[in-house]
């Protein structure tokens, strides 16, 4: 069980605003990967489902897991979904209406995978900002093993199609009932690889310093912005580890940090989450000033900042948000275990524990329930 101060007068539990936004309180659910889309991409009954118990268990936001932007090398994962066909937003309008008719607002993650693609039901071979083979290897909890192979270098037509796609897709997520949208620039995938100096030796003018490694996001965030207009809340998820280099920190560290968060903000995007990639936010978030990153991107971007790791610790998640660290918490895992987790920690009740098993085989709340009754009765 998890040990926290707890109760109604914490500060998660009091409301907030991200742009035209004001959920009930300061916990959002974090995007997590899934894999329980149809193998072509279209949402299922069983996530609306899924989707639909978070907001009944309190949460104020919920963020989706990252959904593929074209049909070509956006996608990461097989039985990822995808918003990039009617019949993919149709199937999306059923998990917002349903999110919204049990109280919280939600947010559709928008994810290219890049050169960390494992599973593509369109194309075989993969594309990033560089020939570069990716660290590590494949994800096996989501399909993959081996290595990952090398990636094509995409040309000028290729990042306009990557740019192309993240806007529409959001236009798609508007009419599907989005209240908004969340770049995916974080955790190693494409956006992040362009960023990334080790995975981008390009040398035009999305390569080099990292005034031009930014530029592909924030590219995307004003092509977004383009298309939704201004109150459609458009937020960027950034990290500087990633799901195959969880020791990673940006080069330039605070220079780089203020360099990126002010990019994103003149892109006018909404606010910006940054995750800890299955690391306490503790270990991730001092920068070598001794600022922490999430505070230093409030002060550089004056934008609503979401902090992410650990979050479940609610003495730790308390003091980011009472010391001016974050403005909300983003929670994954535990929230998998406890999706009634807002209101656990107003009666003060203790979270349920997260097991990697939780994940198996299909990442939903049915089989984490079913994991969790067969580990209490040892059948």
């Amino acid at each position: 069980m998890s040990v926290f101060t707890s109760g109604t007068g914490h500060p998660a539990l009091e409301a907030g605003r991200i742009g035209e936004l004001t959920p009930a309180n300061r916990l959002v659910v974090s995007p997590m990967t899934r894999v329980s889309a149809a193998p072509d991409g279209t949402p299922t009954d069983e996530m609306a489902e899924y989707y639909a118990e978070f907001a009944r268990g309190g949460f104020g936001l919920v963020i989706t897991e990252g959904t593929y932007t074209d049909t070509v090398h956006s996608q990461g994962y097989l039985n990822q979904p995808g918003i990039v066909s009617p019949e993919h937003a149709a199937a999306w309008r059923e998990v917002t209406g349903r999110v919204h008719e049990a109280g919280a607002a939600v947010v559709l993650q928008l994810m290219h995978a890049g050169a960390l693609s494992q599973g593509n039901r369109y194309r075989d071979d993969t594309a990033g900002p560089s020939a570069v083979p990716p660290l590590g290897e494949k994800m096996p909890e989501y399909g993959g093993h081996g290595p990952w192979p090398t990636p094509r270098a995409m040309d000028e037509a290729d990042i306009e199609a990557a740019v192309r796609g993240f806007a529409e897709s959001a236009v798609r997520a508007r009419e599907a009932g989005f209240d908004g949208v969340e770049v995916h620039g974080a955790n190693g995938y494409l956006l992040d690889q362009f960023l990334t100096d080790y995975t981008n030796r390009r040398e035009d003018r999305y390569g080099g310093p990292v005034t031009n490694r930014i530029r592909l996001a924030a590219e995307v965030v004003a092509a977004i912005r383009a298309e939704v207009g201004p109150d459609f809340c458009v937020g960027v998820r950034l990290s500087q580890t990633k799901v195959n280099d969880f020791t990673h920190r940006w080069p330039g560290g605070v220079h780089d940090a203020e360099t990126v968060f002010g990019a994103l903000a003149d892109a006018n995007a909404t606010y910006l989450h940054i995750a800890s990639e299955g690391r306490d936010w503790i270990e991730t978030a001092r920068m070598e000033n001794g600022v922490t990153i999430t505070g230093l991107a409030r002060r550089v971007s004056g934008l609503p900042v979401i902090a992410n790791g650990g979050m479940h610790d609610f003495g730790q998640a308390a003091k980011v948000l009472a010391d001016g660290h974050a403005d909300f918490l983003s929670i994954g895992r535990a929230a998998l275990a406890s999706p009634d987790l807002p209101r656990r920690l107003a009666d003060g009740t203790p979270l349920e524990d997260f097991d990697h098993m939780m994940l198996q085989p299909m990442a939903t709340l049915d089989n984490a329930r079913r994991w969790r009754r067969s580990a209490l009765t040892g059948a």
